[in-house]
């Protein structure tokens, strides 16, 4: 029983987190860390790196070191580059693996990334294997361009459960991939919509029921949700230090009591982030980019 059970079923919006000081928030973050996640989304860039440079195997074991007492499960995001050694490093530490494809408008590199993906498979390190990453909501293939991919995949390791990541609207409005997955992959992020702090966790879970709505059955697993620590706000939300650690809290004490299968996003700080996001996109770890906890 994790360390948190206590706080179960206090409120649906969540814990009554106010009264808290910092260092009462922090004890109840390192308490709720120490208790273990289902997921972490890991996050493998080094300062200086991004997308597209290869990393080394010593660098993922180095993270992947940090993180092993805290997750049973990790997500990776690419089978190319470098990223191809997450998932045999974290079945080293005995850590269950769901390994993404990243899809793009490069058809080369698309194939290149599900050739990796079906050998990581066939090989024994793929657990859960999905299929591209809102690529939809890029917009950078076709539904029918996805759809062969995911049947490619599918064709190929039959035995092992293949899904889509994208928002969780996504799989109410595209009927003909949530029918082609065994699992929907679904991304929820209340602070992306503009949601405040205080709302969040009832927004979560009114994303995660839109999800298991569309599904008619399929196992849901969210596989993104997090709260930035810094950076601009978005409407009703506001990153920071505090608000961080509160998310956290609420979203793994319900994940824990409800049995919500979650990977939170993400594991370490990662600069190059900037780029698409703004100054938001650097902050959403719960280790800084140096690999320090920061909370």
């Amino acid at each position: 029983m994790s360390s948190f059970r206590k706080y179960r079923n206090r409120s649906l919006a969540g814990l009554n987190l106010d009264n808290k000081t910092a260092k009462g928030l922090q004890n109840l973050f390192k308490r709720t860390l120490k208790g273990g996640m289902h997921g972490l989304c890991f996050s493998p860039y080094e300062e200086g790196q991004a997308p597209g440079d290869f990393m080394t195997e010593k660098q993922i074991r180095r993270r992947m070191k940090i993180i092993k007492p805290y997750t049973k499960w990790i997500r990776s995001f690419s089978c190319t580059d470098g990223n191809e050694a997450i998932p045999r490093i974290a079945k080293e530490y005995g850590i269950k693996t769901l390994v993404g494809a990243w899809l793009g408008d490069d058809d080369e590199i698309n194939k290149k990334e599900i050739a990796g993906l079906i050998k990581l498979a066939k090989e024994g390190y793929v657990d859960i294997a999905a299929v591209g990453n809102e690529v939809m909501y890029r917009g950078d293939l076709t539904e029918d361009e996805l759809l062969d991919f995911m049947h490619q995949v599918k064709t190929a390791i039959p035995d092992i459960p293949m899904g889509y990541v994208d928002a969780y609207y996504e799989f109410s409005h595209r009927p003909r991939i949530t029918e082609a997955c065994d699992v929907i992959l679904a991304n929820c992020y209340p602070y992306w919509e503009g949601c405040s702090l205080e709302y969040s966790l009832l927004y979560m879970k009114d994303m995660y029921n839109h999800a298991v709505n569309a599904g008619k059955g399929k196992k849901v697993i969210i596989t993104e949700t997090g709260w930035p620590s810094y950076g601009e706000g978005l409407q009703g939300a506001h990153p920071s230090h505090e608000n961080a650690i509160k998310y956290f809290i609420n979203s793994q004490v319900w994940s824990d009591e409800a049995d919500i299968e979650m990977f939170y996003f993400s594991s370490f700080d990662e600069s190059w982030k900037i780029g698409a996001e703004g100054v938001v996109g650097a902050f959403w770890g719960l280790w800084d980019k140096e690999e320090k906890l920061k909370f």
